[in-house]
């Protein structure tokens, strides 16, 4: 008889240790760590123990995936508020770079909007190239400096940008700017992060920007 009948008898027989309960105790097999003789029993008390320590640490996992994601949620809906209640474009501006620098840590934030005339830094001109980039865009981009263009409104910073996140705004009229966040730390933004937040940013700042330009 090979392993594999034994195995399948006692698949398809789950009452056999229940009428033979005494060779559970007269069984030994191996232990997992080490080369001793250990009786059935013990051995299926060591793997439900190694099975629970599993489940502990993805749950543990899931609490603290939790918790971060409580924590973003929560200055997401901070920055919506401060939006909100900004009645002009200075206001506006002031609390987009307010919140995302000293909420979300990110020192780096750069805004260019091409619609309308706007007298500042956030109305300068940019390229076909990347107003095509931004409109080519179905997500935030994630990772390395991908638009030399983007990264050269980081100013002075530019050359030590070593990650970033372009969230393109858009309205019910199209693409009509860019929101750029850049880090440096390489692994700040990289491409296989979630961008469920970075979108939301990214419509929040698009929504407000449209009532004023």
């Amino acid at each position: 008889m090979k392993a594999e009948d034994i195995a399948r008898y006692l698949q398809e027989n789950p009452a056999f240790f229940e009428r033979h309960a005494e060779m559970l105790s007269q069984i030994h097999v191996p232990h997992p760590h080490g080369g001793r003789a250990i009786p059935l029993v013990e051995r299926q008390v060591l793997a439900l123990r190694e099975k629970n320590r599993v489940l502990e640490a993805k749950l543990a996992e899931l609490i603290r995936y939790g918790e971060e994601n409580d924590a973003l949620g929560e200055k997401v809906h901070r920055l919506a508020l401060a939006l909100a209640g900004a009645r002009d474009l200075d206001a506006l501006l002031h609390a987009l770079y307010f919140n995302l620098r000293e909420d979300f840590s990110l020192p780096h934030v750069a805004l260019r909007v091409w619609r309308g005339v706007l007298d500042r830094t956030e109305g300068e001109q940019v390229s076909d190239e990347l107003v095509a980039f931004a409109e080519g865009l179905d997500q935030p981009y994630c990772g390395p400096n991908a638009n030399a263009e983007a990264v050269r409104w980081f100013g002075e910073s530019a050359p030590h940008i070593r990650s970033c996140a372009l969230v393109r705004l858009v309205d019910d009229d199209g693409v009509f700017g860019m929101l750029a966040l850049g880090a440096e730390d390489p692994q700040r933004f990289y491409p296989e992060m979630g961008v469920l937040y970075l979108r939301r940013i990214g419509e929040l700042a698009a929504a407000a920007l449209a009532r004023l330009v």
